[in-house]
């Protein structure tokens, strides 16, 4: 079963969507995951979502280990919602989401509202200029392999120059939220013919501070 939830956030309206009986199979020892998972389907904090630095404006780079992948799975099967859903939905992200979720056994949710308060991050200051919370919305969520896959549609991957930054800091904010270590994390962005994957680290963000202070 599929639940929605329709969130006016900045940015636009956002929809939230679980897979309420994949959560209970695919989620073995991530019981704080799914309990977050629930929990946003009724006590999202959405007065963070107003204001404040978001996670898709972020215009800078991080020196992830960047892998580029061809005849992934999840370019697959995008091609494949992209025809199915042609004429259910108007936004390519719904096509995409609403398939995985509904023909996709490792995916579980779409649009996950996701934050990160300034107290949480030593650098938070220096990177986003602001005592706002940094929020976002996770496009799509799988398990894979035991670990949590979060993942961003970008119908032009190639192209992108800072999803890298913005995807890192989905499972930063995720990591943050349900105490599950970014080990346990793994990202990337795909269309219908790339997958980028890489593994997040907290490391990410001291080497992109010494490569800002070497500079300045």
């Amino acid at each position: 079963m599929i639940q929605t939830k329709s969130f006016d956030h900045s940015g636009g309206f956002y929809f939230y969507r679980l897979h309420q009986d994949k959560i209970c199979q695919v989620c073995n020892g991530y019981d704080s995951l799914r309990q977050f998972l629930q929990e946003m389907l009724h006590n999202c904090p959405h007065d963070l979502f107003q204001a404040g630095p978001r996670s898709s404006q972020l215009k800078f780079s991080l020196p992830v280990a960047l892998q580029q992948l061809t005849g992934h799975e999840i370019s697959s099967l995008t091609r494949e919602a992209l025809q199915i859903n042609k004429h259910r939905f108007k936004q390519g992200h719904s096509k995409v989401q609403v398939f995985l979720l509904e023909r996709d056994d490792k995916t579980i949710a779409c649009e996950i509202p996701i934050w990160l308060d300034p107290k949480e991050l030593a650098t938070y200051q220096e990177l986003f200029q602001s005592n706002l919370s940094l929020t976002g919305h996770i496009d799509l969520l799988r398990i894979e392999d035991d670990k949590i896959w979060v993942w961003d549609y970008k119908p032009r991957a190639f192209d992108e120059k800072y999803a890298p930054t913005q995807v890192f800091f989905y499972a930063l904010m995720l990591s943050k939220r349900t105490g599950i270590s970014l080990d346990n994390f793994r990202c990337g962005y795909f269309d219908d013919a790339y997958a980028f994957v890489f593994k997040p680290s907290l490391d990410l963000l001291e080497q992109e501070q010494l490569a800002h202070s070497l500079d300045s």
